[in-house]
């Protein structure tokens, strides 16, 4: 993959370099679409089975000939918060999951290669949206706790191998600074896109009928799996998720070679018959490999202080950006809306998402570089541009906090949206010469996607505490989580404050 990328002609055709971007954004569209269509609805879900339990047990008068409430009824006190510790565990356990399982599946992927990989991904989303529509439609068989067994699946996979292997396709796709740059807005920018479409699609589907969006999602994900097969051939050839060596002889080898650590991160493995009839076997090296790629991991990370900065503000910026996830919650339950409703309030968000990466972001970064007193200080233009991001999302996040009517909410979204180019710079400084050496290249973005995991799953359960807490104030303490969010935030800068140049 990178013999590819540093072969790669300046005077290479607009067409074929952007054409093996294609599948790859379509299977991001296909993938997060079918989240988006299965993470709205799931509240309601959850929300109708433990509103039906409240009012079966304290006043059934309000309780339907069919067993339904009034979705507006449900939005008291003790089940909002029965909802949140349900949700946050959910969201713990697959993040969990998902950690666990990098190592392993970078030993998946070297046997059999990334696209394999990215098929066992798609297991956890189909299951989770199949599991939703039994205990939703079962009741008296499984009770509402049961569905904390959808998110163990992501042990096949998740979120971290996934989008380490998106950033690093991408990366290894593009030839040069500006390139490099404007195609990681436009997979941001296609993320966003899709969670604009998302909402608006979930809430418009689940009107109409609340199981048809986890529908929806299975036929999507059957799409994704033809789509995985049209990635780059490269995608089936490399693992981009740990650094890992393929030599047996390199596991047994505790002299370090920096030359070891370049190209690809598992090298090409030939699709013969052995390969395939010892798959499952026993391997007695399995351990000492994975105790070495943990080594390895950390000797890339270890005298390496910019490098040290920028993972401690993408766990920072990770763990900030946890309040997210309770938006569609945060919304339904302050301004006693119902999930269909706060959904397309998300999609006004997503789309000055999608307007800031699609089109501004990518014309600022070429009109800078075209100015001779910017040319060659593109470092300090993705420094600026990060401590700008998470400058105007401490503004957002407090605005959101402060919001006390839903108009003041969406211009909140709004300005918190316009923060959403963080990706973009930091991820432009991973690959820069401020971070970036020789022997580290694609594996520093595995680091970056484990670090972000780990924020997440900090983040998961702490804003899920903070949400429940802000239940039982009430009032302006109902923005507790968005408070303690903005405080996490000034912390990012700060950090990335003390990149040295």
């Amino acid at each position: 993959m990178r013999t590819h990328t540093s072969t790669s002609s300046p005077s290479t055709t607009p067409t074929s370099t952007k054409s093996p971007l294609y599948p790859l954004i379509l299977l991001l569209i296909l993938v997060h679409l079918s989240t988006s269509l299965y993470t709205l609805p799931l509240n309601r879900v959850i929300e109708r089975r433990l509103c039906q339990d409240h009012y079966a047990e304290h006043d059934r008068s309000v309780v339907g000939s069919n067993g339904t409430v009034p979705e507006k009824l449900c939005k008291i006190d003790e089940v909002q918060r029965g909802l949140a510790w349900l949700q946050g565990m959910m969201e713990t356990v697959f993040i969990v999951c998902d950690a666990v399982a990098t190592i392993p599946f970078s030993f998946i992927a070297e046997r059999y290669g990334v696209r394999v990989v990215l098929w066992c991904n798609l297991v956890p989303l189909a299951f989770m949206s199949g599991w939703a529509l039994v205990v939703g439609n079962f009741p008296h068989v499984f009770p509402t706790q049961a569905l904390i067994l959808g998110p163990f699946t992501a042990l096949l996979g998740g979120e971290c191998v996934f989008s380490s292997t998106v950033f690093t396709l991408t990366s290894a796709l593009a030839g040069e600074y500006v390139q490099r740059a404007s195609y990681f807005s436009y997979i941001s920018s296609t993320t966003y896109i899709v969670n604009f479409i998302g909402p608006t699609l979930a809430s418009f589907t689940m009107s109409q009928n609340l199981w048809l969006p986890f529908w929806l999602n299975l036929a999507l994900l059957l799409l994704a799996v033809p789509t995985i097969h049209m990635l780059p051939a490269a995608a089936a050839t490399a693992s981009p998720m740990l650094p890992v060596s393929a030599s047996e002889d390199d596991d047994d080898n505790n002299d370090y070679d920096p030359t070891n650590e370049a190209g690809p991160l598992l090298a090409p493995q030939s699709p013969t018959p052995n390969r395939y009839s010892t798959a499952f076997s026993t391997n007695p090296h399995l351990l000492p490999r994975i105790s070495h790629a943990l080594h390895r991991l950390t000797r890339h990370v270890t005298g390496r202080r910019n490098f040290q900065t920028l993972l401690l503000s993408f766990f920072l910026t990770a763990l900030a950006s946890s309040d997210t996830k309770l938006l569609v919650r945060y919304i339904s339950k302050r301004y006693e809306w119902t999930f269909a409703q706060a959904g397309y309030m998300l999609s006004a968000k997503a789309l000055v998402n999608f307007a800031l990466l699609a089109l501004v972001v990518p014309r600022i970064i070429r009109t800078s570089m075209a100015s001779t007193s910017v040319h060659g200080s593109e470092i300090w233009l993705n420094y600026l541009g990060a401590q700008a991001s998470i400058a105007i999302s401490v503004l957002g996040v407090l605005c959101v906090a402060l919001a006390f009517k839903f108009w003041l909410l969406l211009g909140a979204l709004v300005l918190y949206a316009l923060g959403s180019a963080l990706p973009v710079f930091t991820m432009s400084l991973v690959k820069s010469p401020l971070i970036a050496r020789s022997d580290s290249d694609m594996q520093d973005f595995s680091i970056v996607m484990l670090v972000k995991t780990m924020g997440s799953l900090v983040g998961a359960p702490l804003m899920t505490v903070l949400w429940v807490q802000a239940i039982r104030l009430g009032g302006a303490g109902i923005g507790l989580p968005y408070f303690v969010s903005a405080g996490i935030y000034v912390a990012a800068a700060v950090v990335v404050a003390r990149l040295e140049f």
